[in-house]
């Protein structure tokens, strides 16, 4: 089976720049030059209908069809050294734990504000901060109990944080069903490959849940926004696995700031909330009055500390990408530590230098909605046309402090199946952060690719697939 080599200049994370394969990769060589072509196209096919019976799929918003879609799958993984996976470990821990002090800062001493290290407009004026959190005692103070941090190797060599994810991440139902599928498909290379175990993260995930509340033994659901939610599958799955009652907002009232839940038996007082709804649309009370996918109540319960929310109300603030830029100084401010991460150098269109620049350079930069996701609002300037850098040119102008822009990195590449064989796609890395009494990970992540040629924009709502994401536990002889 024949495999297209990267393009120079680029890192690729099986081959190096003689072409040559990197030690980790090569049983993942010798697999796909002895592969039989006809054998791997029907485990594909399989995998595709594996993956709609389970009912794998997601939907676009928007959409006039409102069809659910499979995300992608390719089969060829991700792998990752020990050594690679070490560096990446040690900075997550960092990197979170200096986020979650900053959060508990802003809500209660000010202290970075105080210093001048971050300007006090960027913290209050945020549409994400909640004054309503300001001096609650949180248990262990903690605000992000689930963190999914997108990280991308540059074509030096070295990971770089692209954002951090603190409110609701999503996708780490996909990193556990591509490494069933893998093994479903190939057991014969889990055999011979010392791939570290993913399936734990339920698990972890629910151990994280409960000691969130400083209960004994605390009654955990997981609040969906229901069916027609983009991630319900995902929702459906971790509430499964972990053994937990997956509610909806009207399966949820409030009695004397307490949490309950109906069940046949009568009302259960529920501890935490592992949410998957966003701040507003929590307590219609406090947030959208519209809102029918919250409990009314919901905050004057959880500020009396009858119940835990996961993640905390106002933790947007801290995935804002206008925050981003200062995170490095956080870790420095809080920790007293030099980052082990880096970040990816990002101009501050809400300054008049940083905003003059961009102007100037917007066909060489990638531009972002502050409060953006899902790679919507979003301007790659060197692929864009002109009338959509006229579009962005006078945004920009308009409403300058609700966009970054940050140079367009060079994702490393992967062989991953297209029509036409295997070729290199660019993709990203999201592994999953878990504070309870301690910080936790399981080694690996969600893997996305861009499967278009070219293409740097990864996400599934933007046409991306999905890898298995392979951490070695030990390095191959």
């Amino acid at each position: 089976m024949q495999i297209k080599r990267p393009a120079p200049g680029l890192y690729d994370e099986v081959f190096d720049e003689q072409s040559k394969v990197r030690a980790p990769s090569r049983m993942l060589e010798k697999w796909l030059l002895d592969s039989d072509e006809d054998l791997i196209a029907e485990k594909r096919r399989e995998a595709n209908v594996l993956f709609q019976r389970l009912g794998i799929t997601f939907n676009v918003y928007g959409e006039d069809q409102g069809a659910d879609r499979l995300i992608p799958f390719d089969l060829i993984p991700r792998v990752i050294s020990p050594a690679d996976w070490h560096i990446l470990q040690s900075g997550l821990r960092q990197r979170v734990q200096a986020l979650n002090r900053f959060l508990h800062d802003i809500y209660h001493d000010y202290e970075i504000i105080k210093a001048g290290l971050i300007p006090a407009e960027q913290v209050f004026a945020n549409p994400q901060y909640q004054p309503g959190m300001q001096n609650l005692k949180l248990p262990r103070n903690l605000y992000c109990h689930i963190a999914g941090i997108d990280l991308i190797r540059h074509n030096d060599g070295d990971f770089y944080v692209l954002e951090d994810n603190l409110r609701c991440p999503s996708g780490v139902s996909y990193m556990l069903e591509n490494r069933r599928m893998m093994m479903r498909l190939f057991p014969e290379l889990f055999t011979h490959t010392p791939v570290a175990p993913v399936d734990h993260y339920p698990a972890l995930l629910g151990e994280t849940l409960r000691a969130s509340s400083l209960k004994p033994d605390p009654r955990v659901v997981l609040l969906t926004p229901g069916r027609f939610n983009s991630a319900y599958f995902e929702h459906a799955f971790l509430a499964r696995q972990m053994g937990i009652e997956l509610v909806e907002g009207a399966d949820l009232f409030i009695r004397n700031n307490h949490v309950f839940m109906k069940t046949t038996a009568g009302p259960q007082q529920v501890d935490v909330i592992y949410r998957r709804v966003d701040d507003d649309f929590l307590d219609p009370l406090a947030g959208n009055p519209d809102s029918m996918l919250g409990v009314p109540g919901l905050y004057a319960a959880y500020r009396a500390g009858h119940v835990v929310l996961a993640n905390a109300m106002g933790t947007g603030v801290a995935d804002d990408k206008s925050v981003y830029p200062y995170v490095p100084e956080m870790i420095r401010f809080y920790l007293g530590e030099d980052p082990i991460l880096k970040n990816v150098p990002t101009w501050q269109c809400r300054k008049p230098k940083d905003l003059a620049y961009v102007l100037d350079h917007l066909k060489e930069l990638v531009v972002k909605e502050a409060q953006g996701a899902g790679g919507y609002g979003m301007l790659i300037g060197p692929k864009a046309s002109r009338k959509e850098l006229n579009h962005f040119r006078a945004a920009l102008k308009a409403h300058p402090e609700n966009y970054i822009a940050q140079p367009t990195l060079s994702l490393s590449t992967c062989p991953t199946f297209v029509d036409e064989g295997i070729a290199p796609r660019h993709l990203d890395l999201r592994p999953f952060v878990l504070s309870g009494k301690k910080i936790q990970m399981v080694p690996g992540g969600l893997t996305r690719v861009a499967l278009k040629d070219g293409s740097l924009v990864v996400n599934s709502s933007q046409g991306g697939g999905t890898k298995d994401t392979w951490v070695l536990e030990s390095d191959p002889c």
